[in-house]
């Protein structure tokens, strides 16, 4: 067997930048060499090798809440999952990935489903972050890939539009080069409901009503055809459906976007000016603009506005997702999402079929068709036409999900749930076998970042004793099932198949090796393995500058009509409800939750409220109050700041609370739930807390809008 380089040098737990980092005694200290973060980190950064020796790591097996072997809980997992699928059929048994899993990781689980199970019911929380710009990108370019350039070309851009995005707090140090950007006189324009940190760096805030992304978008390319900004060189040149686009925008002229939008006309025409005059100019999406029932077509508007402008397959200039979790890219490559193969094929396609079965070595026939997506997986759980097992890795749908309150009924339902995790999360602890596994710094592999980096991740710390590397849990199951011969233990092994499989695809891995990414600092895919010359293919920075990857190498504009949210205000529910991350915090927050320097920063939910609205419901900073919705309800403190639109309350989702009324309205091709808007309702539950706590809570959010900037940056530069 092989052995996996071991060292220091290895890659943050976190958010997709995947920021170089090396762990030595307990501690870490950033990398200069990953131009991702260049030297600095972020707070959770900082204080991520805390959790390594954290008193809540599991270290033993749990079969139904008592400690128990390997031998034991692997034996049971084994029978339970042979019984239900001899009484109910191979698709009775499901699967649930997370996109903080390695891509060695990511792609075995693929594996194990559609091999040792023989199941079409795999999918992964990756469908509840990236899945509506990855689609959108698809039929526009042909080819999804988070950033189709280098990070580091932001910094040289001369206009930049950021449509719901929050940087600042979810990946500090992406904002030196949005710095670097501004230093060089590069404008940034900030599209989001609320002026989030972020949105306090811009030099120009579009702050839209919640749900309205996609009228915005409409309205901004109707301005830039009206006003003369179209590249109609580029677009005879390079891409397909402009007339049909141009023709669909025409009713969407400036005041009536106005009027649905809430954004005034004044700052709609300066924003394409800076951007239809920049001779480098970028438009990036988030999951404000994504997360959505419409969050496909809400980018492609975004997409169709970069490429009228001509911003795609031009060197500094650009359309890009900034992907949110750890391997978000990576994790949606190789086999996880219910309708894929790895190398991004689509399991339905022959070819594809038959080239990753000879990899496998089984049938083609044998491999199953596509399955449910992460929504529809979870609500189908133990109802009769349903799964009845679940194993889940790298996730905490009681959290992150949609409609959480009905999803922990729905695993709760079942005959049989099993979790892989390094703490007691709370979805592990509704678990009938939770098995605990290695994190991070414990385990090497290789991730994907938001540029399309393909990054190495090495051991640099012993596991605790009795944890297993997730490879190792498979091999495990999969051996009981008798097929663990197909399921071997060691990364290497892993990615050098995981190359094999996705030779010829989208994101073709066959040219990359460990040692290349260790000699070069990551490789970028696509990297076939040899380029046009005969040798070493160099990997792929910029995909797109010769030629997209559609089968003419046209990008294609589609066009889209805006439609109302899923869930309208009305005078029982009368405000909006978004969601979002804050600075202390990563994703369900069932790590981070557990870093005291973490935890006492941002100790516990709270709901942000405009003064206008909190003045009219009697409510004080520091009450606590009950946030109310068509699907349930959630207690928590009342945070009083002007950031916030006076119709719209801000929660984020880093606790059980948010998500039991957010809406599960799918999107009709990423199936994206809709996270980011529903309706609800806030009564105070008791008069103020302590003036001290009043006072930290406004100071809070007062600080975290004037001083975000300066925030983030320091956030960054402690290294330095």
């Amino acid at each position: 067997m092989s052995r996996v380089p071991e060292g220091p040098a290895t890659h943050c737990p976190y958010c997709a930048l995947q920021c170089g980092m090396n762990v030595a005694g307990g501690e870490v200290t950033p990398r200069e060499d990953i131009p991702a973060n260049a030297g600095g980190l972020c707070q959770k950064g900082w204080t991520s090798a805390e959790l390594l020796a954290s008193p809540e790591r599991l270290t033993t097996p749990l079969l139904r809440g008592r400690p128990a072997t390997w031998d034991e809980a692997l034996g049971f997992v084994a029978a339970r999952i042979r019984a239900v699928q001899e009484e109910h059929g191979h698709d009775a048994v499901a699967v649930f990935g997370g996109g903080g899993l390695t891509n060695e990781a990511a792609y075995q689980l693929g594996k194990f489903a559609r091999v040792a199970l023989r199941t079409a019911q795999i999918d992964y929380n990756g469908r509840f972050c990236m899945s509506s710009a990855a689609a959108a990108a698809c039929r526009a370019f042909g080819m999804d890939r988070g950033l189709p350039f280098p990070i580091t070309d932001i910094g040289r851009a001369d206009a930049l539009l950021l449509a719901g995005g929050n940087v600042a707090e979810t990946m500090p140090p992406f904002v030196r080069h949005l710095t670097r950007m501004r230093d060089g006189g590069g404008r940034l324009i900030v599209v989001d409901p609320r002026v989030t940190p972020t949105a306090a760096l811009a030099d120009l805030h579009l702050q839209v009503t919640p749900g309205t992304d996609l009228a915005l978008a409409l309205g901004l390319l109707h301005l830039a055809v009206a006003e003369g900004y179209a590249d109609l060189g580029y677009l005879a040149a390079r891409t397909s459906g402009f007339e049909a686009v141009r023709d669909s925008v025409a009713a969407w002229w400036p005041e009536r976007v106005e009027r649905v939008t809430g954004v005034p006309v004044a700052r709609m025409r300066e924003a394409v000016r800076l951007l239809g005059t920049a001779p480098r100019a970028m438009i990036l999406t988030g999951r404000g603009a994504e997360q959505h029932a419409k969050g496909t077509d809400t980018v492609t508007a975004f997409v169709n506005l970069a490429l009228t402008l001509g911003l795609p397959g031009r060197e500094g200039s650009g359309y890009g997702c900034v992907t949110g979790q750890g391997n978000g890219q990576g994790g949606r490559e190789h086999g996880q999402k219910a309708d894929q193969l790895p190398g991004y094929r689509k399991i339905d396609d022959p070819a594809a079929r038959a080239h990753v079965a000879s990899v496998w070595g089984v049938d083609p026939d044998d491999l199953p068709g596509p399955g449910r997506s992460a929504y529809e997986l979870l609500d189908a759980l133990g109802t009769p036409g349903g799964p009845k097992a679940l194993l889940l890795f790298g996730s905490n749908p009681v959290v992150s999900a949609p409609r959480a309150g009905h999803v922990a009924e729905r695993l709760g339902a079942l005959d049989l749930l099993v979790v892989t995790d390094l703490v007691l999360s709370e979805t592990a602890a509704m678990a009938d076998v939770v098995l605990p596994v290695t994190q991070w710094a414990e385990e090497a592999g290789t991730m994907t970042n938001l540029e399309g980096r393909v990054l190495l991740r090495r051991r640099a710390a012993d596991p605790p004793p009795g944890v297993r590397s997730d490879l190792a849990v498979l091999h495990g199951i999969a051996d009981r099932l008798g097929r663990g011969d197909l399921f071997p233990t060691d990364p290497r092994t892993v990615f050098d198949e995981l190359r094999r499989a996705s030779e010829g695809g989208m994101a073709d891995y066959s040219g990359i090796t460990y040692e290349r990414i260790a000699a070069e600092t990551g490789v970028f895919w696509p990297c076939p393995r040899t380029g046009e010359d005969g040798g070493p293919h160099p990997g792929t920075p910029r995909p797109f500058l010769d030629r997209f990857a559609t089968a003419d190498g046209r990008a294609r504009l589609v066009p889209v009509e805006h439609r109302p949210v899923a869930e309208e205000i009305d005078e029982e529910f009368p405000y909006y409800l978004t969601s979002g991350r804050v600075l202390a915090h990563y994703q369900s927050g069932a790590q981070t939750r557990r870093v005291p320097a973490l935890n006492a920063a941002s100790p516990e939910p709270f709901v942000e409220v405009h003064p206008d609205l909190a003045e009219r419901l009697g409510i004080e900073p520091g009450d606590t109050v009950l946030v109310r919705g068509r699907r349930g309800s959630s207690e928590c403190v009342a945070r009083v700041s002007a950031a916030i639109r006076p119709d719209t309350l801000f929660m984020p989702f880093h606790w059980e609370g948010v998500n039991r009324l957010t809406n599960p309205a799918l999107d009709p091709v990423s199936k994206m739930p809709e996270f980011k808007v529903c309706a609800a309702t806030l009564e105070r539950r008791t008069p103020p807390l302590a003036t001290a706590v009043a006072g930290a809570a406004v100071g809070a959010v007062a600080g975290a809008v004037a001083g975000a900037g300066n925030a983030a940056a320091a956030g960054t530069e402690r290294a330095r």
